[in-house]
């Protein structure tokens, strides 16, 4: 017991020293702090001093209450801590030296173990390359074995086809010489024909040198393209107005458009001499001016006879029975055209008189389905009253065949529980069971 309190009285020793160890390595860093922390510093450097004075005089009591003792049990101690110290030393290093053993042993086991792995793992994988490598050669070899075979059928196949391809091209150019030699005949006799065209035209040609023949020539193409399209009640040739002027053809239109007059002009003169083939450009010249000039005389007459202010409508229509004139005309003459449109006089060719005259029957149909809508109102009329009679008979036909389905069903019903009956009667259900029979009467009321 003595000996364990001056034990703890030497660790309560020693605990103190460390704590003053502690409190002055405090100290110390307290003092390197920033200058503005100085009064601070100073304070507590006072404090502790004060508090040394206090732990050195108790280590001095302390001290001298021990100095008999101290050195003995000081000296036991040093011995026992340098043996236990030197004990510890021993074992330690004999603890490295096992440990270094050890480590040594277990790496070279490791070692080897990862030169034998590696070795497998080498060996695996040589031979697994190997492996792939002859797979693809096969599969290389197979694949080119089958694309020479491929491409062989495929170059028999095209050299039959080229042999086919060119049989078929000798057979075919044999037969298109063969159509060409029948066409050149086809031409020849064509060629007469042309001929007796050419001799022909140069007849039409002299025919359409004379005005009066040229205004029939128009005349005529005007009432066949009038007659094709429109009704005989919608237009009238050879036309007279109340000013006395006769029109080639009148269109008898709806208001508020009115009888638009169709007159038929035929340029054809200086139109040629403006082609001619050796005619200098003064005198090409002079006749596109004349061509332009007999023109809008004509737009001018349209105007002047055949537009009457209450009685026709407010424009008029110029037929150019060519449509090579015509295209003269708006092609490189638009200032003719702009002075026809302010004169209210449309220019029309062979071509757009068709579109116009289309446009008048559809206008006419119009007017016409217009005149019917009463007459069209009324049958829809008596169809809605027919379609109400036929929606009501509708209905009772719908009830007869529903109450017939049900008078069926109905039958149907009867006749399973009658068919039931004669399957117990067949099967003799009935002998001596006065509860099947009640059962049966049963369901039969049911």
């Amino acid at each position: 017991m003595r000996y364990n309190s001056r034990m703890l009285e030497i660790i309560a020793l020693i605990l103190i020293l460390v704590t003053l160890l502690a409190i002055g390595w405090l100290a110390l860093r307290l003092g390197r702090m920033d200058t503005t922390q100085s009064q601070l510093a100073q304070l507590f450097e006072d404090k502790h001093r004060a508090m040394l004075r206090d732990v050195y005089d108790a280590l001095n009591k302390l001290g001298d209450r021990l100095g008999s003792s101290s050195s003995e049990a000081t000296e036991r101690l040093r011995t026992s801590v340098a043996q236990e110290l030197q004990t510890t030393r021993d074992a330690m290093q004999s603890l490295q030296l096992a440990q270094t053993e050890s480590l040594a042993a277990t790496r070279e086991q490791v070692l080897e173990k990862l030169h034998l792995t590696l070795a497998e793992q080498g060996k695996a994988e040589q031979e697994l390359i190997q492996t792939t490598m002859r797979n693809a050669t096969l599969q290389l070899t197979a694949s080119i074995e089958a694309l020479a075979k491929t491409v062989d059928g495929r170059l028999e196949q095209i050299g039959g086809k080229v042999s086919e391809r060119l049989d078929e091209g000798f057979k075919k150019t044999n037969e298109t010489f063969v159509s060409v030699m029948a066409r050149l005949a086809t031409i020849d006799e064509a060629q007469k024909k042309i001929d007796g065209l050419t001799t022909n035209m140069v007849s039409l040609q002299e025919l359409l040198g004379d005005k009066r023949s040229r205004g029939a020539f128009g005349e005529v193409q005007l009432e066949a393209l009038v007659r094709n399209i429109l009704p005989p009640t919608a237009y009238a040739m050879q036309h007279s107005f109340p000013n006395g002027s006769r029109v080639d053809c009148a269109l008898f239109l709806p208001e508020p458009t009115g009888t638009v007059g169709v007159d038929s002009k035929f340029p054809l003169e200086n139109y040629h001499r403006m082609y001619e083939t050796g005619i200098a450009e003064a005198d090409r010249l002079q006749a596109q001016r004349q061509f332009k000039a007999d023109v809008k005389k004509h737009v001018d007459d349209i105007a002047a006879k055949y537009i009457i202010n209450g009685h026709t409508s407010d424009g008029a229509v110029m037929f150019v029975p060519a449509e090579a004139v015509f295209a003269e005309i708006h092609a490189y003459h638009p200032d003719v055209v702009d002075y026809a449109q302010k004169q209210r006089v449309w220019i029309v060719s062979p071509t757009t008189l068709m579109a116009v005259l289309n446009t008048a029957r559809a206008v006419l149909k119009d007017v016409e389905t217009r005149k019917q809508v009463h007459i069209i109102k009324d049958e829809l009329g008596k169809l809605g009253k027919e379609f109400e009679r036929f929606d009501k008979r509708m209905q009772n036909l719908a009830t007869h065949i529903r109450q017939a389905h049900d008078d069926v069903q109905e039958v149907h019903t009867t006749s399973q529980k009658i068919s039931r009956r004669f399957a117990q009667i067949e099967k003799v259900e009935l002998e001596g069971d006065p509860t099947q029979m009640a059962l049966l009467d049963d369901s039969e009321d049911k």
